[in-house]
Order: C-alpha cells, then sequence, then structure tokens
C-alpha cells in the first residue's frame, strides 16, 4: 500500500493535519491508521477545555506566555511558548469555523473559565466534554474529504528506516528516513507494509505505564517507542504528570476525571480531617500549578495514610455546577455521591507526558520525512510542567505548522525518482509460532505498572530508580524473547512499547540530578542552575 501522507493516529493532533493537507492538497492520497476506532483518542476525554487568549482587553498574550513559562518551571523554549500562545487565535477560530462549538453565556460571549497556574480566565470550554466536542467537529469535517482514507483497527508495529533494508544505524546515523510503517490490520490479522512520502506520528500518551492513569487503555507510548527503535531524538521523558484529582474508585483504571476547571470554580481540597490544606503548600493555594498539588495531595494521604483526600464542592451553585460539568455531576451521582451533600474522593494518577519525540518549530523529527504532533512530541512547550488546558492548544498549532512544512516538500518527493524505501520487503516473521499462554503478557503488564507507580512515581528518590531500572531489564529481556519467537499482537505490541517507555522515563529521571517541575528526587531536592533537558541513551 502507498500513500502520499500517512498519519499515525486520530487525535485532535493528527485530525487537524489531515484535514489541512486535504483541504490544500486534493490530489494527494491521505491515510489515517487508528488502532481501535476513529474516536478513542486522549483528546476525547480531555474535559477542561483549551486555554487561549480570547479577548485583548482582559488578557493578553504576555500574561499566557508568563504564565506558561512560570509551569514550565525554567525548561520551557522561550520562542516556542510565544508562537504557540500568539498563533494559537488563529487556530482556535478556524476548529470554530469546523463546526466546534464553546459554550457561550446570555450575551453571547464565550465563557471562560481558570485552571491552576493561570492568573486569568482563558480556558474556552465545551461542559465538562471539551475534547470530544472538538474531536466530533474534526471527524465530521474529515468525512467530507474524499482524499482522506481512515482505516479503524490498525496497529502499527515499527517505523521503516534504512534499518530495514539492511544497514546498521545508530543515533548518530545522519539522514535517517521514515519510508512508512509496517502495520497489523486487526480485520484481516495480516502484517502491511504501507509506504509514505511523509509520516505523522500523533500516537497520544503514555498512561498505561502506570497502574492508575485517566488515559484510556490506547496510551501505551506506541508513537514514542517506535521512534526510539527508528533511533529519532527522545527528551524529557522524566516528566510525566500526574492529574490532582481523579475520582477515587479502588482498583478501577482508568480513573475518570474530575477537572481542574472543578477546582476553578471553586472547589476546595481538604484532607482527612477536613482542613483546607493547599495554603499550607502555595499561596495560590487549590489554583497552584498541577506539580505542587500533585505533591501535596500525595503528601497528605502519605501523612495521613490514605489513599485519597477530598474535592469539596458542596458550597458551590448546584445550578450552575450542572451547566458546567453534567458528565462529573452525573458520574459522581452514578456512583452514590451527590455533590451537594457529599465532598468527591480524588487522588493524582498518572495523566500527561510532557516530554516525548523531539521537533523542531516545523514538528520535524531528527529523522527525515517523519514529524511528531501532539502529547508523543516534546515541542518545548510545557518544560517541566504543562500549564492547564494548553495542550490542545499546542496540537492544533503545530498540526498547522507541520502541514505547513509538508506542503512545501510533498511535490519534490513524490516527483522524484523511487526512493529506497520501495525496496522494503513483507515483514519477516519466520520462525515465530501463536502465543501459548496469554497470562505471559498481561502478568508483566501488571508488573510494569506496580512498578512505575511505586517506584518512578510523584515522588522519587534514587533506590526507588536503581530498583525500577533492574525490574524494567528483567522485563524487557523476557519480553524481547516472547516477541521473537511468538506472533505479534496488540497486546505483546502495546507491552514491549510500555516497556520501552518506562525505560526511558526512568533512565531520564536518573540523568537529572535535581528536583524540578513534574520531577521530585528527596535525594536531589533542590534546583540547579544548568537549566538542560534530559537525552536518554540508547538501550
Amino acid at each position: 500500500m502507498k500513500t502520499d501522507f500517512l498519519v499515525i493516529g486520530s487525535g485532535i493532533a493528527g485530525l487537524t493535519y489531515a484535514l489541512k493537507l486535504a483541504q490544500t492538497k486534493p490530489d494527494k492520497k491521505i491515510i489515517i491508521i487508528t488502532k481501535t476506532v476513529a474516536d478513542e483518542t486522549n483528546t476525547k476525554y480531555a474535559q477542561g477545555g483549551v486555554a487561549v487568549v480570547n479577548n485583548l482587553v482582559h488578557d493578553s498574550f504576555e500574561k499566557h506566555i508568563q504564565d506558561t513559562l512560570i509551569a514550565g518551571d525554567g525548561l520551557c523554549t522561550n520562542e516556542i511558548v510565544e508562537l504557540v500562545v500568539k498563533e494559537g487565535p488563529k487556530r482556535i477560530q478556524e476548529i470554530i469555523e469546523w463546526g466546534a462549538q464553546f459554550d457561550k453565556d446570555a450575551q453571547g460571549d464565550y465563557q471562560l473559565g481558570k485552571e491552576g497556574g493561570h492568573s486569568i480566565s482563558r480556558i474556552l470550554h465545551h461542559k465538562d466534554i471539551t475534547g470530544k466536542e472538538m474531536e466530533r467537529a474534526l471527524l465530521q469535517a474529515i468525512s467530507q474529504q474524499k482524499n482522506i482514507q481512515l482505516i479503524h483497527h490498525c496497529f502499527v508495529l515499527d517505523l521503516i528506516t534504512q534499518h530495514h533494508l539492511g544497514y546498521f544505524i545508530t543515533k548518530a546515523t545522519p539522514n535517517i528516513e521514515c519510508y512508512g510503517v509496517y502495520a497489523l490490520n486487526l480485520q484481516t490479522n495480516q502484517i502491511e507494509n504501507i509506504q509514505a512520502a511523509i509520516t505523522m506520528l500523533a500516537t497520544g500518551g503514555n498512561g498505561q505505564a502506570y497502574r492508575t492513569t485517566t488515559n484510556p487503555t490506547i496510551a501505551t507510548g506506541d508513537g514514542v517507542a517506535m521512534a526510539y527503535r527508528a533511533k529519532a531524538h527522545i527528551e524529557n521523558m522524566e516528566f510525566i504528570q500526574f492529574h490532582p484529582t481523579a475520582l477515587y474508585q479502588q482498583g478501577i483504571s482508568p480513573s475518570f476525571l474530575i477537572t481542574e476547571a472543578v477546582r476553578g470554580d471553586g472547589g476546595i481540597l481538604r484532607n482527612k480531617q477536613g482542613e483546607a490544606f493547599m495554603k499550607q503548600y502555595d499561596a495560590r493555594k487549590d489554583l497552584a500549578p498541577r506539580d505542587i498539588v500533585a505533591r501535596a495531595i500525595d503528601n497528605e494521604m502519605k501523612r495521613a495514610g490514605t489513599e485519597h483526600v477530598w474535592l469539596d464542592c458542596t458550597h458551590m451553585d448546584i445550578e450552575k455546577f450542572k451547566e458546567h460539568f453534567p458528565t462529573i455531576y452525573a458520574k459522581c451521582l452514578s456512583i452514590g455521591i451527590d455533590v451537594m451533600k457529599d465532598m468527591i474522593p480524588v487522588a493524582p494518577a498518572a495523566h500527561y507526558s510532557c516530554g516525548g519525540i523531539k521537533t523542531d518549530a516545523w514538528g520535524r523529527s531528527s529523522i527525515k520525512n517523519l514529524y511528531a504532533c501532539g502529547e508523543c512530541a516534546s515541542t518545548g512547550l510545557h518544560g517541566a510542567n504543562r500549564l492547564a488546558s494548553n495542550s490542545l492548544l499546542e496540537a492544533m498549532v503545530f498540526a498547522h505548522r507541520a502541514y505547513i512544512d509538508s506542503i512545501k516538500k510533498i511535490d519534490a518527493l513524490t516527483q522524484s525518482s523511487p526512493n529506497e524505501g520501495s525496496q522494503v520487503g513483507a515483514w519477516n516473521a519466520e520462525g515465530t509460532t501463536e502465543p501459548k499462554e496469554m497470562i505471559l503478557i498481561t502478568q508483566s503488564l501488571k508488573e510494569l505498572q506496580l512498578l512505575m507507580s511505586d517506584y518512578v512515581g510523584i515522588v522519587r528518590t534514587n533506590e526507588r530508580l536503581r530498583r525500577a531500572m533492574r525490574r524494567l531489564d528483567i522485563l524487557f529481556e523476557e519480553t524481547e524473547e516472547l516477541y521473537q519467537k511468538t506472533q505479534v499482537s496488540p497486546q505483546l505490541c502495546e507491552l514491549r512499547n510500555l516497556i520501552t517507555v518506562g525505560y526511558l522515563i526512568v533512565k531520564s529521571a536518573q540523568l537529572r540530578k535535581e528536583s524540578r517541575g513534574l520531577h521530585y528526587n528527596t535525594d536531589y531536592p533542590n534546583k540547579q542552575n544548568n537549566n538542560t533537558v534530559s537525552k536518554t541513551e540508547h538501550w
């Protein structure tokens, strides 16, 4: 199979990129691959909204830039922050024109929410299902494009590079090129070679590396792991954001998210004794940045020996709550919690990866003709901690910039003589057999999630990181042995990808000899002056 553009992932990043390509280049073929159904993405579960400067009378680009830099704790790239904030309003206007609807007040003005780390109300939202609404609008627009083929239930195994032509490649090899992917079509059970002039990784996050996460089950770090195996540059993987307020339900994962906007509207965090404890940790109290709030909750839980704290909404206006947070209200009611009478049990859960595939200002990775966008990418916007609701904005801005760069080069790529990618053969499954015991996969996944949660969570130590690495080495060896002798399956490949992501997180955490943002190591409690990104060595 051949295509001009290949997009891996159907969240806001991949869909925005594909839609712009289709509208500008109707003569070019675009394939979007998703491993389940099109709308099952991290985007779908984004409740709070999208941060953007919507009113220059009450807000300013400078304020949004400063809020982002403060949250990023010294590791943001200033130029990237500026371009995302300043280009953001145009991207928001585009998705509104494509049909996305954001809440307005009685006067017809947009309702603007406030979340942790923001100095002013600037969050556009659609109830408490903003991501789902944006996804809906994009999928509807995509369905009207004749040159887009959307392939469901197709699991990408690996990026195709010169490695598959027999060349020895290392991270120092110049001019590594991406020719497309190998993908397992789950409907035909066949592994296909999909060749593409340009490939975009928009595969989302890796929350499933942890026992408790707000991410859907598809968030298994596939894009980062594939890019790492292809020798792309990866950075800042130690910065895993734990959302402070996931609904606590013992043994249930993914966790239901209680958006930060609830605290923006007046919700108060309380400990076992009923104390509003955030004032002890930060002057911004419940609206401090997420890294500070998550660590505070973690400390309160450990100090009291509890598995959650409480989010108190009992003093809030019931009608406004139900209007702004209908999904949260209904979810709580379904498990016997009346938010007007009962406090909500909440605990931190793995939520967002601030690091990933290193890209430049145009979404280009270190591998030729390979772009990355959305949560799988590390653009320089988030630094050591993502400012709330900046992720959807980042995805739209970089999808647009990658689209601009892609259309500049596509004609030259497709008109040139056949590249080496056309010589890549079929997937080699020689000597493999069907797996006889799924327990080998499922138990390893449980071990991985347990060790990552216990050793590489909100608070870390050198000894915990060493233990995590030793156990990851064993899991890696066992899983690679299984991978070499059994036929590939989504479950096996996801486990393999999650182990790779786990290694990258631990290795990056070991390299950072300080505490900064989302990485807090009690053996190095202070910040260092050298504000550098962390680049991992290859396994």
